[in-house]
């Protein structure tokens, strides 16, 4: 049985932990309607018309991977890629329903059509896009942290052990290209340590377990942050390349979103949702779908 919870619209951040967060799977929530948001009639005339005729927009979130979407002090839903699925739910005169499932999950969900939406920070690659649709929200990066004041080189990483969240692109595209990159030079083999969540990835830098993660930059500057004086970013941000909500492929979604997604971007709200995140060197100016091309 899936248990609901009615969170606030556009929800404040919330302090984050490094240690107690809970990933479990099927756990879900309602956020309602957003306020001070109107439906776009254009991205509505785009819905199936079996979502439209619900009334309800089912999305999919890890909800572990702070400051983009994690679990409040209440256990729901939280940040500001919340705050935009949120909005785009309102655009499309949808009520937004959250579901927390483990990040690899998500998409086969999607396949199947229980989960209308994914809205986890979704790297859109070449690879994902043979099973589903990406709307392109952002323009991200990778970046590493290490312990502060151990001058570890990301470009020198043999040997050492990196963190990673399990499923992301730094675990399945990444690490096995870096790997791979040592092995054929002769030199040790990177010790990959995995976790489901980001917070437990932070913490195993910050307790030595790890020499160094990689996650995409909104997520490492946060971490920066959040334990300042403990670890630092190092190196360069790389591998730049789009986020994009989910959606099964072929079934119309795409450009509902989409559509939904511009007209946020024409409004301001999109600006807004951005700017408070600090991610305004991120920010697109078209809505675009499937624009990742590795």
């Amino acid at each position: 049985m899936k248990i609901r919870f009615v969170i606030p619209a556009l929800a404040a951040a919330a302090a984050l932990a490094l240690t107690g967060c809970v990933n479990d799977e099927g756990t879900g929530g309602s956020s309602g309607a957003v306020d001070g948001i109107q439906s776009d009639e254009a991205a509505v005339a785009l819905l199936p018309a079996d979502i439209k005729e619900s009334g309800v927009l089912v999305l999919g979130t890890d909800a572990d991977y702070p400051p983009n979407e994690y679990k409040d002090a209440d256990g729901n839903p939280a940040g500001w890629g919340v705050e935009l699925g949120d909005a785009v739910s309102a655009k499309l005169g949808l009520t937004p329903e959250w579901e927390i499932l483990s990040f690899d999950s998500i998409l086969p969900r999607i396949e199947e059509g229980v989960v209308n939406v994914g809205a986890s920070s979704f790297t859109d690659n070449l690879e994902r896009q043979k099973t589903v649709d990406f709307v392109n929200y952002l323009n991200a990066g990778s970046q590493w942290a290490a312990a502060a004041g151990s001058n570890i080189d990301p470009d020198n990483a043999c040997g050492l052990t990196i963190a990673v969240q399990t499923g992301t692109i730094q675990d399945t595209d990444e690490m096995v290209e870096r790997n791979e990159k040592c092995l054929a030079d002769g030199k040790a083999e990177i010790e990959i340590l995995r976790f489901p969540g980001q917070p437990e990835v932070t913490q195993a830098v910050a307790d030595g377990r790890a020499d160094e993660f990689s996650a995409d930059l909104p997520v490492t500057g946060d971490a920066v942050i959040q334990l300042e004086g403990q670890i630092e970013a190092v190196g360069e941000v790389f591998d730049a390349a789009p986020y994009g909500f989910a959606v099964q492929k072929g079934s119309g979604m795409a450009e509902a979103v989409q559509a939904a997604l511009q007209s946020l971007i024409d409004d301001g709200t999109y600006a807004k949702i951005m700017a408070a995140a600090g991610l305004e060197g991120g920010m697109v100016t078209t809505a675009t779908i499937n624009a990742g091309n590795s």
